[in-house]
């Protein structure tokens, strides 16, 4: 699976001079997380999170002196506790992704840097739609036999450029089991690790036998991946 088969279309979205009210508003209406920045040509300029209006219950300078407040916080800090507007106030420049990412890479990118959605663009930077930690998990909850069909058709044939029928694949309870016989020894190290990043895949044994170079030996190998 890939951005685009889970990601919102036509996502909600505010502009820099958005008030910070007005905002919220959005935020506590559609209950959700975060919204888009974009500018006029709705390319995407940065993120409107909750964490960014939170900043404003820090509170202003009647409720600490100005000179303590600018020792403890760091000065983008301190520019959220005074803004008024979105501009003023947003994460930028935003993380994003393009439609046809994997899901894993998505899984990865939004751990490493700590957010909980990734604004979705295209070739040229203008947004198309949205991703979140809530798509991710959908799509985790799967079928056995979505997960099958995926690592039969995509998986195997469309990445790997291997017949399918080269290697048996069952799936139960999104526990994966691969048999078979494959040209390489690297192949057989490879498969599994790509099957593991399919989404709904528990984990994943694998009894793949390698053909060694000189056509007569045969190896086999015994890989378990399970979800940490």
């Amino acid at each position: 699976m890939r951005v685009k088969d889970v990601m919102t279309t036509e996502p909600i979205t505010v502009t820099p001079e958005t008030t910070l009210k007005d905002a919220a508003a959005l935020l506590a209406q559609h209950r959700i997380s975060g919204l888009p920045v974009v500018d006029s040509e709705n390319h995407v300029v940065g993120v409107i999170s909750e964490g960014d209006i939170l900043f404003k219950e820090i509170g202003g300078p009647h409720e600490k002196h100005l000179i303590e407040r600018w020792l403890e916080q760091p000065a983008a800090d301190e520019a959220k506790v005074e803004a008024k507007t979105v501009g003023e106030a947003m994460t930028a420049p935003a993380v994003t992704i393009t439609p046809k990412r994997p899901l894993a890479e998505v899984a990865n990118l939004m751990i490493d840097q700590g957010v909980k959605r990734l604004p979705v663009v295209n070739g040229d930077g203008a947004l198309i739609g949205i991703v979140t930690r809530a798509d991710l998990v959908r799509a985790f909850v799967r079928t056995d036999e979505e997960i099958l069909a995926e690592i039969r058709d995509d998986v195997l044939r469309r990445t790997l450029w291997i017949e399918s029928d080269t290697i048996e694949v069952a799936v139960e309870n999104g526990e994966v089991r691969l048999s078979g016989e494959v040209d390489t020894k690297a192949d057989a190290e490879m498969i599994p690790s790509f099957v593991q990043r399919v989404p709904g895949v528990v984990s994943v044994l694998s009894k793949l036998r390698w053909r060694e170079e000189d056509g007569h030996r045969s190896g086999r190998m015994l890989v378990w991946h399970k979800q940490p």
